[in-house]
């Protein structure tokens, strides 16, 4: 409107409906298809012969669309059509605002063109486009469309190929005499596939920057069509300098050392892809905001690789206070900083509340409720131990005490130190981690969910742990808060010496002794296998699969299998942890409690713990937000697992299953927080209240 009215200007008539015609177009634009503008004049006293021009503004109600007819299409259903028109939608659709816009009305017949290229029919068209307005107002909108002929790929000739041969760049292409003409698919396996399976990053991977790939149609007989792919491959590139950019906190050496790009070796796509996955693997930085520039000098055959990087917060804080029943009060104070730096300690000008910025963590968190209960904990990582490769040290100590009214009580303490590496075979994906755990366990009339195989109970006693862990993980997610794709996968074995084998045969049976004198230095072995699959499947819905699985076992069947050191599954992972119950590991499954499993329980139904267990999971997942600064996300799951005494009785088919739902929040502050809601099928219960429970997720994601 602004370029007919102009102030200081001539009023005449024409300025008058070229003004109000712009604001009636600009309101069509917005689905108002009947506005209406008047326009009047005000003599504007202030000045001599001049006006001012009120536009008064009806802008009337936003007509929308009935419905979307198709007509000629004969290979793709109408409903298939429809709804592959995101932006006009139809009256009829639920939660969707419908509204007559021309530009994204454009944008959707598109798409819908789109579709038929990928079905091979590459001239359909849209050849005719009725609009009529129905008595009460509201659009039919008809589209003629004029599939064409489907057409096929027949002889595909490569030209300009000398690097690789003929043989492996069809092997890439993947595409077969006869298959349905799809540009799209060529297009992808051409170049820049979200798989990596295309001609361009092979050459790319090589150095070979300044490859182009043209495929030309020679030939069009019948329906079917021949290719030339005319390649150009260019001389190779080589990396010049790798800067980064935006880093505020984290010190530079941190990113550094996790870059696979690095100056004087060739240029690689998938080594630049690698690297903006470990960078957002740290968790320092925003992943939404990461960029990554390649400024090339063609003179020089060099290229220079730019990363920017955008801070966020990484530290934690856990402060919380809850009631626990009998015991009262309960308060939570704990801080992780994921960004420290020890050696910064001295030098308050770093402190920011404590020194950052060398990738190491540090951990401490304390929970009691005074009298009854106390718990404290502390870590440290060094993830490059050394600076110069990516071997962590873990130190790591924490202190547990839990007292009954009738006098009961339990103490622990451990200390562990634990050296990692990232290894290069099977490939540089994986890590080997082998720690030393130092562990002293006292009871005191303890009754707690120590049992025997035979079903003692476990209550007295000082008894040792000293075992070693090995554990080898694997992963390559592409984001730690919120994957989408890639995998996590880890076996680990702790065990101890089998002191029973080199004492010999005890004077007095096994059976015959007290825990305190069977168990008085634990022996076992424990198994554990972790796996979790993430897979986009449509649009922004994610698919978490995932399986875990342990298994105590024993060096000497007479002796039996350790008391501590097993597997409670059941519960949320939380009720049942916040009081310092440890011992044994917790594994949460929704929609069902502790008791709801036969292993869980004794002949006296008192709660145990179980030396095997598995679990089964499918999660859709769908982001309400991925924002860093608060990850938010919708799931429904299908869960199944169970718990067994002994190896005799494990069957993995032997499953409890559940479903529901849930939502989680992420905040770099306060960690994950939550709730689920899941339903047993295979618990008792007539009513839905029996059959569900409800869990609440607070700092960290259960087992």
């Amino acid at each position: 409107m602004n370029a007919y009215l102009l102030k200081g200007g001539i009023v005449t008539e024409n300025v008058k409906v070229n003004a109000s015609e712009a604001i009636k177009k600009y309101f069509v634009e917005k689905g108002f298809l009947d506005v209406e503008v008047a326009v009047e004049e005000i003599p504007d006293t202030s000045r001599v012969n001049s006006i001012r021009l009120v536009f008064d503004v009806d802008r009337n109600s936003r007509v929308k669309i009935q419905d979307v007819v198709f007509v000629g299409n004969e290979s793709v259903k109408s409903n298939k059509l429809r709804g592959l028109m995101k932006e006009t939608r139809r009256k009829k659709r639920i939660f969707a605002a419908s509204k007559y816009i021309k530009t994204l009305i454009a944008e959707d017949k598109q798409k819908v063109i789109d579709y038929y290229n990928k079905l091979g029919y590459r001239d359909a068209k849209f050849i005719q486009d009725t609009l009529w307005r129905e008595t009460d107002g509201d659009l039919i909108l008809q589209l003629n469309i004029n599939e064409g002929n489907r057409y096929y790929f027949r002889n595909i000739t490569w030209k300009g190929n000398s690097i690789y041969d003929t043989e492996t760049l069809e092997r890439v292409l993947g595409i077969e005499y006869g298959e349905v003409y799809n540009q799209e698919l060529l297009s992808t396996r051409l170049s820049f596939s979200q798989d990596g399976r295309d001609v361009s990053t092979l050459y790319l991977d090589n150095g070979y920057l300044f490859f182009q790939a043209d495929p030309i149609e020679v030939a069009v007989v019948g329906d079917s069509i021949d290719l030339e792919i005319r390649i150009f491959e260019g001389p190779q590139a080589t990396i010049d300098k790798v800067t980064i950019k935006g880093n505020d906190r984290t010190h530079e050496h941190v990113i550094r050392r996790e870059l696979r790009t690095l100056p004087g070796e060739k240029f690689s796509r998938s080594e630049i892809i690698r690297s903006q996955r470990q960078i957002i693997n740290l968790g320092y930085f925003n992943p939404e905001s990461l960029g990554i520039n390649t400024p090339v000098n063609p003179e020089r055959g060099t290229v220079d690789i730019e990363y920017t990087v955008e801070e966020k917060p990484s530290d934690q804080l856990e402060l919380s206070a809850g009631w626990g029943g009998f015991r009262g009060l309960i308060g939570t104070l704990g801080v992780s900083f994921n960004n420290f730096s020890l050696r910064n300690v001295a030098n308050r000008e770093t402190w920011s509340p404590l020194p950052q910025g060398d990738g190491q963590r540090l951990s401490i968190r304390a929970q009691t409720n005074g009298r009854f209960y106390q718990s404290y904990n502390v870590s440290f990582t060094e993830p490059w131990l050394g600076g110069r490769k990516p071997n962590s040290l873990t130190l790591a100590g924490f202190y547990n005490k839990f007292s009954l009214f009738g006098g009961g009580a339990l103490s622990l303490w451990q200390g562990s130190v634990s050296l990692g590496t990232r290894l290069k075979w099977p490939d540089d994906n994986f890590v080997s981690s082998t720690g030393i755990n130092i562990q002293n366990l006292n009871l005191n009339n303890w009754q707690g969910a120590f049992r025997t195989d035979d079903g003692q109970s476990v209550s007295n006693g000082r008894y040792n742990n000293f075992s070693i862990k090995q554990t080898l993980v694997r992963s390559s997610v592409n984001e730690p808060i919120f994957p989408t794709t890639g995998s996590n996968f880890s076996l680990s074995l702790q065990f101890t010496l089998p002191y029973s084998l080199f004492r010999g045969d005890p004077e007095t049976p096994y059976q015959d002794q007290s825990p305190q004198e069977r168990y008085k230095w634990l022996e076992y072995h424990k198994w554990r296998f972790d796996a979790e699959w993430y897979t986009q499947l449509f649009d922004k819905f994610v698919l978490k699969a995932s399986a875990k699985v342990g298994i105590v076992g024993t060096y000497n069947k007479a002796l039996g299998v350790s008391p501590f050191e097993r597997f409670q599954l059941g519960g949320d992972g939380l009720n049942n942890q916040q009081f310092g119950f440890a011992g044994f590991d917790i594994i949460s499954f929704r929609g069902y409690e502790i008791e709801d499993f036969e292993a869980n329980l004794d002949p006296t139904g008192s709660q145990v713990a179980t030396p095997i267990f598995d679990k089964f999971t499918l999660e859709l997942r769908y982001p309400v937000s991925t924002n860093p600064n608060s990850t938010i996300y919708l799931h429904t799951f299908l869960q199944g697992g169970n718990a067994w005494r002994s190896i005799k009785d494990f069957n993995p088919f032997d499953i409890r299953r559940s479903f529901g739902g849930g939502l989680r929040v992420f905040l770099p502050m306060f960690g994950v927080l939550g709730f689920d809601y899941g339903i047993g099928f295979d618990k008792p219960g007539a009513t839905l209240k029996d059959l569900g429970t409800f869990n609440i997720v607070l700092g960290f994601e259960p087992e």
